[in-house]
């Protein structure tokens, strides 16, 4: 598996993100059940978001989240960062090998 940060770049204006936030949600539910995310939130101030995922690729990944809801309304962007995850706390240890 590969390791990523997602970066969520809003691209609309905060009303219409609130208004997709819900579906956005419902859909990243669906990554967590797959093991795709490990975790996910806004930014702080929220001028986008983060997700910690994992994926055979980064093209899956990517098609993957093509689906969200924020994408399919061009309401935001994705920028990814692939990283080797060398140390990481132990009881994350089935997640980082998985």
């Amino acid at each position: 598996m590969q390791h990523f940060i997602v970066e969520i770049i809003y691209k609309a204006d905060i009303s219409v993100i609130d208004k997709l936030r819900p579906a956005h949600r419902e859909f990243l539910d669906e990554g967590y059940k797959k093991g795709i995310i490990l975790m996910s939130g806004p930014q702080v101030p929220r001028t986008g978001g983060i997700i910690i995922a994992r994926a055979e690729s980064m093209e899956k990944l990517a098609e993957f989240l093509d689906d969200d809801p924020y994408q399919v309304n061009k309401a935001a962007e994705y920028q990814y960062i692939q990283f080797d995850p060398r140390n990481h706390q132990n009881f994350l240890k089935e997640w980082v090998e998985g």
